[in-house]
Formats: C-alpha cells, structure tokens, sequence
C-alpha cells in the first residue's frame, strides 16, 4: 500500500502547491460537541434528503425541500416517527415533495431508529458523535442495517452534509484507492470495505489529516478516465 505522502506529493503536484491544495480541503466537518447539539429532526432531514436525492436529480429536492419540510412537519422525529396510513396517502398526492411511495415510507422508518437509538443514547448526534471516526464503516453498516434505503453511498452524503469526519467513495477517491493498493475494484464487501477502514486509519496516523481530508486529497491525486 502507498504513504500517504506520496499520495498527498501527487496531489500537490497536480493542484500547483500547498497553497492551492489546501483551499480545495474540506472545511465544514464538526467537532463532536457541535454534532451533539444538531437536534435529532434535523438529522431525520439530512438523511431524507439523502434518500430522496439517491437516484435522482439533486437539483429538484434541493429546490422542493421547503416543501418537503412542510410536508413532513418540518421533520419532528416524534410525528414522522408515528404516521397513519391517512398521513401517507396524503403525503403521496403532496405535489410539495415527490412522491415517490417507497421513499416516503423511510422516513416513518428512520424516524422510529432515531427514537429507538435517542432513548438509550440521549440523542441521535450524541450516537452519531460517540462512534469512532477508526469505524466508519461500521457506522455505515449499523445505519444500513437499522434503518430505510440508507446505503453506504446514501449515508456518506447524509453523515457529510451535517459535518461528521468521514469518506466519500467517489470516482476519484476509488479510482485512488485501486491506484494505492487498498482494493482492485469498487469496494461494497465487508472485507473490501474494511480494507479501506484500514488505510484510511494508518493514512491518518501517518498525517495530520481527518478522514474527509484525506479522502479529498485521494480524490485530488488521480486522474481518471
């Protein structure tokens, strides 16, 4: 497997400097107390967001989304959490969302894990902030698990928009990891994905850098196509 510092070398070399490079870093990921404080309606609404841009043109759920907040009570975990089959049916002749019955249903789903996960941890951000950035895959497994079309890629974006330290497996970010000998192929395996776990977590003890960090500077390393 490759150092990080020849990675973050070629990275440099293709961006034109440190300067250059690390305008192009991330810069909105939270520190846990900040995750702590997001009320948990909140991270109901990132996740939906996430599970409704899956698939989708971003660009008409970003311009619905008042709607949706509307729609979905402005996403109190309590209320989404205990919908009748009456609120669904509404709900998918709501022309403020879209209607799309199978993703409407998640949020009834992912809300009753929110109250599930709130009640023996306080809070969803206290959950979210207290897992270890060294196993994010398995916090990308356990919300797969848990919870309603929330995949690996789905959680990335979801866990990312509200500024937790993780990676994005990209086109790029892969196409580096193949590059360095972390995997030969588009890691979805729990051995593939664990590998990936695994160097991320030397790359970081190796660097300064957070997960996102290193997973933009993977990602600014390569060229594909």
């Amino acid at each position: 497997m490759k150092k990080f510092e020849a990675i973050y070398q070629r990275a440099l070399d293709r961006k034109g400097g440190e300067k250059n490079l690390t305008a192009l870093l991330p810069k909105d990921i939270c520190p846990n107390k900040d995750l702590i404080e997001v009320a948990d309606d909140r991270y109901l609404a990132a996740m939906t967001k996430a599970v409704f841009k899956a698939g989708f043109v971003w660009k008409v759920i970003e311009n619905k989304w008042p709607g949706f907040e509307k729609a979905f009570w402005n996403f109190n975990v309590n209320r989404c959490a205990w919908m009748s089959p009456d609120d669904i049916d509404a709900l998918i002749s709501d022309t403020q969302i879209v209607r799309n019955h199978q993703k409407i249903i998640t949020v009834l789903t992912n809300a009753a894990m929110i109250l599930e996960i709130r009640e023996s941890h306080g809070s969803f951000g206290k959950f979210i902030a207290d897992w270890p950035d060294s196993d994010y895959v398995g916090l990308l497994s356990f919300l797969h698990k848990n919870g309603a079309r929330l995949g690996p890629r789905t959680c990335q974006y979801f866990l990312r928009s509200l500024g937790k330290d993780g990676f994005i497996l990209g086109t790029d970010g892969v196409a580096a990891l193949i590059d360095a000998g972390v995997v030969d192929r588009y890691p979805t395996s729990k051995r593939d994905l664990q590998q990936v776990q695994e160097a991320y977590n030397s790359w970081q003890q190796e660097s300064s850098f957070g997960l996102a960090e290193i997973s933009k500077v993977l990602a600014l390393s390569i060229d594909v196509g």
